[in-house]
């Protein structure tokens, strides 16, 4: 299987040579879980796409530091491609941004969650069990980072999995979109930068408890096998 992962941010410099860029990290996991698998990454920031949708055999939505009502043009052009991918039944994967503009691309509403921030270890629990789900129990523990959740789901969108903080926390549209408000794609190392650099904006509180939740493992592996299942199912 062939993946194109869009790519909708980059990583800060100084953190590259320990961490990669974005679709470094899910190349690693991903092909962690399935060595056979193949990429191709298209930096939809700087409007590169492939020449042919079916280039590839499915696609993958990073996460980013933009929110997807922001009015910027590569957003527009992402949605628009969100749309064509939709209406071709192509597979589909959004990771926290990409869980987003998914559902703001096709009928829903993302914006600032009452709640304030999200970040570091979150529990998320299956109300529903899909065929790809591993059956080995509804809860799991994924990294977070963010304050934009999905307030208003897309139009034929089914509410998987959810938190206390984040209601629409896994997503499913049809048998080809899948949608994770999570990174799998995280490691704790990478989650703790982004905890110190945000510091000051997402308050002491949350930073202190975001940092120590990280004492206990995720399931970023497992959150993998998922959704490989779903894109070969």
């Amino acid at each position: 299987m062939k993946l194109g992962i869009l790519k909708t941010d980059a990583v800060r410099p100084e953190w590259v040579p320990d961490f990669g860029e974005y679709p470094d990290m899910f190349m690693t996991l991903l092909g962690k879980v399935d060595p056979s698998l193949e990429f191709s990454v298209y930096d939809v920031e700087e409007g590169q796409y492939p020449e042919d949708i079916d280039e590839v055999d499915a696609y993958l939505i990073t996460g980013s530091k933009s929110s997807v009502y922001e009015d910027k043009p590569w957003i527009y052009r992402l949605m628009e491609f969100v749309r064509e991918l939709d209406g071709r039944k192509k597979k589909l994967v959004g990771i926290c941004f990409g869980h987003q503009i998914v559902a703001h691309a096709l009928g829903g509403e993302t914006g600032k969650s009452a709640k304030g921030w999200g970040v570091g270890r979150h529990t998320h629990s299956f109300s529903t069990t899909p065929d790809w789900h591993d059956g080995q129990g509804a809860d799991f523990d994924i990294l977070v980072s963010h304050q934009d959740q999905v307030l208003k789901n897309a139009d034929g969108a089914q509410v998987l999995a959810s938190s206390d903080f984040c209601e629409n926390a896994v997503v499913q549209i049809g048998e080809h979109i899948l949608t994770f408000q999570g990174h799998p794609e995280f490691i704790p190392n990478y989650s703790r930068e982004i905890m110190e650099f945000r510091r000051q904006t997402i308050g002491e509180d949350v930073y202190r408890d975001g940092v120590a939740s990280l004492q206990q493992e995720h399931e970023g592996e497992r959150v993998a096998r998922w959704i490989l299942n779903f894109l070969r199912g």
